[in-house]
């Protein structure tokens, strides 16, 4: 098929050669064809992991690799999963758990019998493949079974990429991703099959994972705890204000907030939080 774009130089590999144009056409295709706007996210960023897969198909330029994005909808996908891709592992950052367990967990449980409430939902936001929100969910099995018995937990994780999602609600993971586990947890509630390791349903059971987009219209479901680690990093400061003053709405006053270690509050909306732990970047809805 003859080429529609003007003949260019071979693409090298890195953002510098990702032209104007092309980075136009892939973030039409994008928005039109799976509903990812690029719009709010940085980029340098993007355009970085945009590069990745130029090179992996072998395309000689930013503008063939449009072509084949437009023809090839196995690549629409599989640059989605890049642009959207967080590594995580359970208990990712111990400190941040051993906090939660420790302090911020009872916190919420004594909140929710003071103020007799009969139930708290958490959200763990760009959840990816599920280890954050089941990471959560073993440490309420472990430590706050009676808490629970009076006090019902709904745990809410969330994805753009619906792929990863599938991926979530499997459960089944590699040692890469355990290597915070203890032997006791691993004993109690990984099943290993084929070389792997299966939560067993009691845990998988306890997470919801729905596919959301923290960039799309509408307001954030009502929650107590919300963890957001490495998401803002790679939108621009103008949509992290307006996402993080939109948690704080969710949250309500005494409600928490948890982000990544690269990450803080920004903007005008930092008035409206109370920092918790400033090192593990815990903040509390004033």
């Amino acid at each position: 098929m003859k080429s529609s774009f003007p003949t260019v130089e071979r693409f090298r590999g890195d953002a510098s050669h990702l032209s104007d144009e092309a980075f136009e056409i892939i973030r039409r295709i994008l928005k039109n064809s799976t509903g990812f706007n690029l719009d709010s996210y940085k980029d340098k960023c993007i355009k970085r992991r945009i590069a990745i897969r130029i090179r992996a198909t072998h395309s000689a330029s930013s503008e063939e690799y449009c072509e084949l994005l437009i023809r090839d909808a196995g690549e629409l996908d599989l640059l989605l999963k890049v642009l959207t891709i967080h590594v995580s592992q359970f208990f990712r950052n111990p400190p941040t758990f051993a906090k939660l367990r420790g302090e911020i967990l009872p916190y919420l449980f004594a909140r929710a019998v003071n103020e007799q409430r009969a139930a708290l939902n958490f959200w763990s936001v760009g959840c990816a493949s599920g280890e954050e929100p089941y990471s959560l969910a073993l440490i309420l099995k472990e430590s706050f079974a009676a808490e629970m018995a009076r006090t019902k937990v709904s745990i809410l994780a969330t994805d753009v990429d619906e792929g990863i999602l599938e991926t979530a609600r499997k459960g089944v993971y590699g040692e890469e991703r355990l290597a915070e586990v203890t032997p006791s947890l691993m004993k109690h509630w990984f099943a290993l099959r084929e070389g792997k390791h299966q939560l067993v349903p009691e845990i998988k059971t306890m997470v919801d994972f729905r596919r959301g987009d923290l960039l799309g219209s509408g307001p954030f479901p009502e929650s107590d705890l919300i963890l957001c680690r490495n998401v803002l990093i790679y939108l621009e400061r103008q949509e992290q204000e307006k996402i993080i003053a939109g948690f704080a709405d969710a949250l309500g006053s005494g409600g928490i907030l948890v982000l990544g270690k690269a990450e803080t509050l920004v903007g005008a909306c930092r008035r409206r939080f109370q920092t918790v732990c400033p090192v593990e970047r815990i903040y509390k809805v004033i």
